[in-house]
């Protein structure tokens, strides 16, 4: 595919990187000489130094040849433009990221495709909803749902008290015959390199596991994995950034009890004003004592999200230190993923990755419905649609040419979840949810073209 991305900047660059890596034809436009020079030394791409609402600047840039632009700039306003002049001069398909979110909650009104913008992509939003997600699952420390929670990615490090530890999975799929759920990746504790499970994959004590489970798995997977269900109810917040305030409102809207410190004292009474059920704290989140006098022992998960990554994670470790359930850090730098096991925090999240993730399922071929990368894991899971064309339609699984390299975790067909193994039959109209490593996503997309 030929790609434009507008911006330079950490989005921007990750997207930039992630797709090059795919040899995919990708320019880069930004005013800024230095992230551009940085950007042509370490990738396989085209820079553009310009303006990118400039319409010679899109021409120099070949958009009418252009199958995706993609607006991650600082500026809303110049991706929204952007977005709207290159579908004019011909560009296939375009997408403006956006810090308003009132844009996306009324879509319906304003009809953003009418105007030639295709999908609009909010990272702070895509941030926040994670947030809710994990407080949601709260035991697990990776998450992602397929329609609507038909089917759940759901990410844990296994206990010793896990029953399946040191069974094999085809072990373990007869002990507990009539189990919701099917493993689809794995990490071995200290390691890099991760493993599509097969029969004969043993489960050990430190793993990394992904399962797909339908809503029926759900407390099956608490049980067997030795996790047990936490209610969160007191949530503190460190950092009113856009995440933060994001994530305070949407939890004041489902009732939980909600504490948002922020060191800026205007910034902190401007939140307090918009969010009434909330006690905002004027303060230093890194001071502890600050901490304990807010109460931070009787808190049922603690958020760090502000613009600092050292101090989202020391922050979660002095909660983690007071009991906490669940501790979640904003962290910036990719390289933390490569620590996630032994960090001590529960969960990190990177606006960057969930951009990427959101992005990416317009680059993969097929009818791609939803996209996920694991956290720290070289995987990717995607939401296909079985057209009447695939390959895979009217197939039985173990019937199928299917990579070593991939897995089928789930089915969705009619509104349920199902867990689909060998003998299951695929079906036109079936939404199949797919876990493979980077190698085999050109064989799986050809199943399902």
């Amino acid at each position: 595919m030929k790609i434009i991305i507008a911006g330079a900047g950490e989005v921007g660059f990750h997207l930039a990187k992630l797709l090059s890596y795919e040899a995919q034809d990708i320019t880069l436009i930004d005013t800024d000489k230095e992230k551009l020079s940085y950007a042509d030394n370490h990738l396989d791409i085209r820079v553009l130094k310009g303006d990118a609402t400039s319409i010679q600047v899109l021409q120099d840039a070949d958009v009418d040849g252009s199958d995706l632009v993609i607006g991650v700039t600082a500026s809303e306003t110049t991706n929204l433009t952007l977005c709207l002049l290159a579908k004019q001069l011909g560009c296939k398909r375009t997408m403006a990221r956006i810090s308003n979110t009132e844009f996306m909650d009324n879509r319906d009104i304003l009809k953003f495709e009418e105007l030639g913008i295709d999908e609009l992509i909010s990272p702070e939003r895509l941030a926040a909803m994670e947030i809710q997600l994990m407080l949601n699952q709260s035991a697990f420390n990776d998450t992602y749902e397929f329609e609507g929670g038909l089917l759940t990615m759901f990410g844990v490090i296994l206990p010793k008290t896990a029953p399946f530890v040191g069974k094999m999975v085809k072990e373990a799929a007869r002990i507990f015959p009539e189990l919701h759920f099917m493993p689809i990746a794995l990490q071995r504790m200290g390691t890099q390199f991760t493993l599509i499970p097969r029969g004969d994959t043993v489960f050990k004590e430190g793993d990394q596991v992904y399962f797909i489970t339908s809503d029926k798995g759900v407390e099956e997977l608490y049980k067997l994995t030795g996790m047990q269900k936490q209610e969160i109810k007191n949530v503190m917040i460190l950092g009113g950034s856009k995440v933060g305030f994001k994530t305070a409102r949407d939890l004041c809207s489902k009732k939980f009890n909600v504490k948002l410190i922020e060191k800026n004292k205007e910034k902190a009474f401007d939140i307090a004003d918009e969010l009434p059920h909330a006690l905002v704290i004027n303060g230093d989140g890194r001071n502890v004592e600050l901490l304990e006098e807010e109460s931070l022992e009787s808190m049922d998960a603690f958020i760090a999200v502000t613009g600092n990554s050292e101090t989202n994670i020391m922050s979660c470790l002095v909660a983690k230190n007071k009991k906490i359930k669940k501790t979640i850090a904003l962290v910036e730098n990719m390289d933390y993923f490569q620590l996630s096991h032994s960090i001590g925090v529960d969960t990190l999240i990177n606006k960057k990755l969930l951009a990427a993730n959101s992005i990416f399922r317009y680059i993969r071929k097929g009818e791609v419905l939803a996209l996920t990368r694991l956290n720290n894991l070289n995987a990717e899971i995607l939401e296909f649609e079985v057209k009447a064309t695939s390959l895979v339609n009217g197939e039985i699984i173990k019937e199928l040419n299917f990579p070593r390299e991939a897995s089928i975790g789930g089915v969705i067909r009619n509104g349920e979840g199902i867990i689909a193994l060998g003998d299951f039959r695929i079906a036109q109209g079936d939404k199949v949810v797919v876990c493979c490593l980077p190698k085999a996503i050109p064989k799986i997309e050809k199943l399902f073209l």
